[in-house]
């Protein structure tokens, strides 16, 4: 019997892989939103948007490196770094906020939309490409995580 305390995961780190893919969307559509923000509130919506945009995929990646970095030690340090570390980055996230918040350049309501939209946007629309198998954990195969190469069978070889 395994002691739970000192169990880690070995491999690949599916979160890393989701992460990775959640940020390059991120990338992809920053421009478009950026350029909303603009037409909206002008100059400062855009450096706005601009700023939540990056705030939301700092997020995402400081949240996949504490979860893959602690799950090789051990799932219980995983665990409270998932507990704690969300607590913290909520508190980074404050804290960039506040900082800029009477800045010339910004303007909060583009922000707080930005940083809501965003986050919520981005991971609905990963949920299309997660896997929800044990088999594939991470991205569904074909998903751009594994370069595009499926290891399902096509139905042509699996009839007997």
């Amino acid at each position: 019997m395994s002691d739970v305390f000192v169990t880690r995961f070995e491999g690949p780190s599916p979160v890393t892989e989701v992460a990775r893919d959640l940020i390059r969307r991120g990338v992809w559509i920053a421009p478009s939103l950026m350029f909303v923000g603009a037409l909206i509130w002008g100059t400062e919506g855009f450096f706005s948007v601009g700023y939540g945009v990056a705030l939301i995929l700092v997020n995402f990646a400081l949240s996949a490196f504490l979860v893959a970095s602690t799950a090789r030690i051990s799932l219980s340090l995983m665990m409270a770094a998932v507990l704690f570390g969300f607590l913290i980055r909520l508190g980074v996230i404050f804290i960039a906020v506040w900082l800029v918040k009477d800045a010339d350049w910004m303007q909060m309501v583009a922000l707080g939309l930005t940083i809501i939209v965003t986050h919520l946007g981005l991971l609905f629309w990963e949920l299309r490409y997660v896997s929800a198998s044990l088999a594939y954990p991470g991205l569904k195969p074909g998903a751009g995580g594994q370069g595009g190469q499926t290891n399902i069978p096509s139905k042509e070889h699996s009839r007997p």
